[in-house]
């Protein structure tokens, strides 16, 4: 008997007492684990996660978490080759494991790094600006994102079992829950590996994450208020998850990517001799056969103008003709098995169920394996392509989860945005077009029905990841069938895992709360200037109010000769006059920011090493020939940088008038050392 699957649970590996039931290899048959979760304490699991890996994990900044993913990316990236041995017996190609496998780390990457440059060195996110909820501004409110003291349940579908566990993990755990894994049973062998290999790391903080490998045995009955549960899997299921009384009652928080009838539409504007057209079959035939179309993203209704329709479908069967089915140990086959006999038969089913309304116009609906492969015991299917009848409705209905998808035909593009429509939601759509005005039409046709549009035409096709692939920055999820549910998007994908709260109070209380300064809180001086404090040594809050500087016509005038703006509200007196806006000449605003620097910079190497930026710029008062400005200058955020040896410094910088009304406002960004002075390099 093969190896038995192990659960990692409350710190420890849990073997079940029984027997479990067989998983096997996808093209042999032959049996590669059993899997059962009998005995397990799910309760204990909540508990431990919650007790354990949720302090843990909360305790750490957003920078800290994002350094722990980088390394643990690190290290699953030097021992991808074992996951690379044991995801061929999924059934799976070298091009559908890297697609798993190395599409997982790459998520794990990019969180990191987005992590580190997007979110603060603090355990809460704020979200806009203070809101002044008082006339003399001793009332304000602020928006904050904090962390739940809950826990992340995903329970996954069998087609990714790396990225689909990485991808929820990573988001959930910069957002400081922790995650309870449940990977669908056909592949768990191979995210139980993955986990191992987490676990042994020792990267992540004990409790932060754990395996449930088998079934979910009344998980979610121990979920609560501040729990959520990402689900990705068949429609049927998910209503199951619905229903269940924790969600209808208990505010568990429930995310869902079903079923997704997903299509690609080819523009009117393109015909056979057009590039686009060749983009066009090349990616309904790639999202037909990676991972044998065992994909939530896969096209599934292929939309073309009903004169194309011949030379489309003679383009796709003459390319489907090249694509080799068979075992995916040899490096010759380009399709390998579908996960399991039994997901063959469903497919074979929902291919019975199309053929109400549409024809075989490519393949066998018996067909299996063209290489190797073991006919019997291999989940072989060979691609189909089917082509519908107009006025079909089962291509809108029927989802064959695998290599299969059926061509449509319509007239007009809003009949073709009509068609993608009663799909009632997908995943993503594909827009093949060179014309910017279809591109358009059809795009704002199809957003309400999808949550992604990928619009691929001759300049893009060159760097494009193609309809099927998520991408880390970008959100990916649909609405109605679809599931209604959202993933990834960078930071978005953090913040849904977080509550965000309005906090209202004093300026100082504010500023306590927040951590960063807010308009109206106290200031801090001393005869030390700021810019000689390291980082080490500046406070929120501390402050320096410059001298002043009077404006002359002549510095206007040399500023506009220097710098070539010559715009005439700055060097036309009589035009300047009729600017109702300014009523003669004025000072550039940016000069007056660069008068600014002159009055608040600290001119000696200090521990100020470099201004890198300007934030939120605005000019509100216009200065005048003879104006005098002088600048108040607040430190208003403290960012330390891990692994640097400076940090960041957010400056709130305010440039008044000899009548004090204030002329601009905006954010200075700095670099500035820890220490002063800096100590010495290795």
């Amino acid at each position: 008997m093969s190896t038995l699957l192990e659960s990692y649970a409350a710190g420890r590996w849990f073997r079940a007492a029984d027997d479990g039931e067989p998983l096997l290899d996808a093209a042999t048959g032959e049996e590669v684990a059993r899997i059962s979760s009998r005995g397990l304490d799910v309760a204990a699991m909540v508990g431990h996660a919650r007790r354990t890996g949720g302090p843990a994990l909360r305790s750490l900044t957003f920078h800290e978490r994002a350094a722990l993913l980088k390394a643990l990316a690190k290290h699953l990236s030097e021992r991808k080759e074992e996951l690379y041995a044991l995801s061929v017996r999924t059934g799976a190609t070298s091009r559908d494991t890297a697609v798993d496998v190395d599409g997982g780390i790459g998520t794990l990457f990019s969180y990191a790094s987005r992590g580190a440059r997007e979110l603060p060195n603090d355990t809460v996110v704020l979200d806009g600006g203070p809101e002044r909820l008082g006339k003399g501004g001793t009332f304000v409110g602020r928006h904050l994102y904090a962390s739940r003291p809950g826990v992340a349940v995903q329970i996954n579908a069998f087609n990714f079992p790396v990225w689909g566990m990485l991808e929820k993990l990573a988001p959930a755990f910069l957002a400081g829950l922790p995650t309870i894994v449940k990977p669908a049973g056909q592949a768990a062998y191979l995210a139980e590996r993955a986990v191992r290999q987490i676990i042994e790391s020792r990267i992540l903080p004990e409790g932060t994450l754990q395996l449930l490998a088998g079934g979910p045995g009344g998980l979610l009955d121990e979920l609560t208020v501040q729990d959520s549960v990402a689900f990705t899997g068949s429609a049927h299921t998910a209503g199951i998850l619905r229903r269940h009384p924790n969600v209808l009652d208990g505010g568990v928080v429930l995310g869902v990517e079903a079923d997704s009838l997903n299509c690609s539409i080819l523009g009117p504007d393109v015909g056979p001799d057009d590039p686009e057209f060749d983009l066009f079959v090349k990616g309904v035939v790639t999202e037909m056969t990676v991972k044998a179309g065992q994909k939530c993203t896969a096209i599934r209704r292929v939309l073309v103008p009903a004169p194309m329709a011949g030379a489309v479908v003679e383009a796709l069967a003459a390319r489907l003709a090249k694509v080799t089915v068979g075992d995916p140990r040899n490096p010759q086959v380009r399709m390998g098995a579908l996960v399991s006999l039994g997901q063959r038969d469903e497919v074979r089913k929902a291919v019975e169920a199309l053929r109400a309304s549409a024809e075989v116009v490519f393949g066998a609906p018996g067909g299996t394996a063209s290489i190797d492969g073991d006919a019997e015991r291999g989940a072989f299917m060979s691609p189909l392509l089917l082509r519908a009848r107009p006025g079909a409705g089962e291509p809108h209905e029927v989802e064959p989860f695998g290599p299969v998808s059926t061509v449509l035909t319509y007239d007009g593009i809003e009949e073709a945005v009509d068609l993608a429509a009663r799909g009632r939601g997908s995943l993503v759509a594909s827009v093949v077009t060179h014309d910017p005005q279809v591109a358009r039409s059809i795009v704002l046709g199809l957003a309400p029905w999808h949550g992604r549009v990928l619009v691929l035409d001759r300049d893009d096709a060159g760097e494009s990841t193609g309809h099927g692939s998520p991408l880390p920055v970008l959100v990916h999820g649909g609405p109605g069938r679809a599931g209604g549910g959202e993933e990834l998007g960078g930071i978005r994908g953090v913040l849904r895992h977080m509550q965000c709260t309005a906090v209202q109070a004093s300026p100082d209380l504010l500023t306590a709360v927040t951590g960063q300064w807010t308009t109206g809180a106290g200031r801090l001086t001393s005869d030390v200037h700021p810019f000689r404090k390291s980082l080490a040594e500046l406070r929120v809050g501390d402050t320096i109010a410059s001298g002043t500087r009077t404006v002359t016509l002549e510095d206007i005038g040399h500023f506009a000769e220097f710098t070539g703006d010559v715009f005439y509200a700055h060097t036309d007196a009589e035009a300047a006059a009729r600017n109702p806006l300014f009523g003669g000449i004025v000072a550039h605003g940016y000069l007056v920011v660069s008068l600014a620097a002159g009055l608040f910079v600290d001119p000696a190497p200090g521990p100020v090493l470099a201004n890198f930026g300007v934030d939120a710029l605005r000019f509100l008062t216009p200065v005048k020939a003879g104006d005098t400005i002088g600048v108040t200058l607040t430190v208003k955020q403290i960012t330390p940088r891990g692994g640097a040896d400076y940090g960041e410094v957010r400056w709130d910088a305010v440039v008044t008038n000899q009548e004090d009304r204030t002329v601009a406002t905006y954010d200075v960004l700095t670099l500035v050392a820890k220490t002063w002075p800096a100590a010495p390099q290795a």
